[in-house]
């Protein structure tokens, strides 16, 4: 589906794009978890991402459930925050983090490193240290390189490291380029055509410094087509049917709905064939999966505050909001469809065209190219894009100095705040000037 065809018909917004908790007031207002969306933007200011806290327990417990304790690893870099970390958790999913940083949020959540698979194309000394001494449940490695850096490091006397080997399959998944990583060409993991994969296999199996635990692979984010999960898994369950292998990790990248029309597997389907696939293959040990965007994506909206309407007669009519390109790169990095509509009427029709653009000095960003919204949008009107819960706020940055919005989760009629709005003094505390 194109950008374009997230304008829809001009037909009201379609729920199920909601969170879980989502509801309309008697006046035709947006709850989420409970709580007046209008009075939280009231209260924390705009831009504001919002999350449904049940909704995240929910996709959590479906995916230990699809996939069985210890198996169902969420993928942080969809969207970490302490609370995020402690939520997983407690939900019975280990967290897959890819950098020094990402271990360190989950670290400090209070979540241990024995709870935490490392990944990452070019882990440094100083990461692969930092995990080992930690504790680190696994290490995914993905060059010969880092089995250099894990000896060198092994000879220090450092604790020997729990690997999987990251496999690239030659599987091509139906997705924007950009996040494709099955494929031959790949920055990541080992490939398996040419051999790679098995010497990697076979060198951690004999080295001091490495314990091979399993192999992994990931063929790209955003997969809609559950066939090409099905074919990972049984190439990949056919090569680690040969080794000693106590665990294969599927990755994660199953896609979610953005817009009108749009339909993916739920988590319980994905599971379903990956897991029929491996069995047909001969596996039999533990399979994993890797969610994140599955996990967060629907379960938050972003409200953002409409500054300026301006129609250019006979070409198209600009509505900026007080966010943009910094909140939700999505649309500028891969062309991505979102839809949009009012807080303050969620069932209303959207019948007049759009283009929703951010507040930054670039022509680039926009949100949405072709949206639609009621006739009578306003400036001060809030506006909000669903399906906004994983890589906004973990990819914003801080373009033209904007300071990124807070996060607040949401449930049972309690609103609490978990990532703070950035402030002015947060930009220059490492500027040394």
């Amino acid at each position: 589906m194109t950008v374009a065809d997230a304008a829809g018909d001009g037909a009201a917004l379609d729920r199920r794009l909601l969170p879980d908790t989502a509801d309309v007031d008697a006046a035709g207002a947006l709850t989420l978890g409970g709580c007046s969306v209008a009075e939280l933007a009231h209260h924390y200011g705009t831009p504001l991402f919002l999350y449904d806290e049940a909704h995240l327990r929910a996709r959590c417990r479906e995916a230990v459930a699809a996939f069985g304790a210890g198996n169902a690893i969420y993928a942080t870099k969809a969207f970490l925050c302490r609370a995020m970390a402690r939520l997983a958790v407690e939900e019975g999913m280990l967290l897959d983090v890819a950098s020094g940083g990402e271990l360190g949020v989950a670290l400090a959540a209070g979540v241990p490193a024995s709870s935490c698979v490392l990944h990452g194309n070019n882990k440094s000394d100083d990461e692969l240290r930092r995990a080992l001494t930690s504790g680190i449940g696994a290490i995914a490695v993905d060059s010969f390189d880092e089995l250099d850096r894990l000896d060198a490091i092994g000879r220090q006397g450092l604790p020997v490291a729990d690997v999987l080997i990251r496999v690239t399959p030659g599987v091509h998944a139906h997705t924007h380029h950009y996040i494709a990583t099955g494929q031959d060409d790949s920055k990541f993991g080992f490939n398996l055509a040419n051999g790679d994969a098995e010497l990697a296999v076979r060198r951690a199996e004999s080295s001091a410094a490495t314990n091979l635990v399993g192999l992994h692979c990931h063929i790209g984010s955003n997969v809609f087509d559950a066939d090409s999960f099905g074919r990972a898994a049984h190439v990949m369950a056919a090569f680690a049917s040969r080794f000693d292998a106590r665990q294969l990790v599927l990755g994660g990248g199953l896609g979610v709905p953005y817009v009108q029309g749009e339909q993916a597997p739920s988590i319980t389907d994905w599971a379903r064939v990956v897991l029929d696939a491996c069995t047909a293959a001969g596996f039999t040990e533990p399979v994993g999966a890797e969610p994140g965007r599955a996990i967060v994506a629907a379960a938050a909206i972003t409200v953002y505050r409409v500054g300026t309407i301006k129609d250019i007669p006979d070409v198209r009519t600009y509505l900026s909001v007080d966010g943009g390109m910094s909140d939700n790169p999505r649309p500028v990095l891969y062309g991505s469809g979102y839809e949009a509509f009012l807080p303050r009427a969620v069932e209303a029709e959207r019948t007049r065209r759009f283009r929703v653009v951010g507040k930054h000095c670039e022509s680039g960003d926009v949100l949405l190219q072709d949206a639609r919204l009621p006739a009578d949008v306003a400036v001060g009107d809030l506006l909000a894009t669903p399906v906004t819960g994983a890589y906004g706020h973990s990819m914003g940055s801080n373009y033209n100095k904007l300071c990124r919005p807070p996060v607040v989760f949401v449930a049972d009629g309690e609103h609490r705040l978990v990532v703070r709005r950035e402030t002015i003094d947060d930009l220059l505390a490492t500027d040394l000037g």
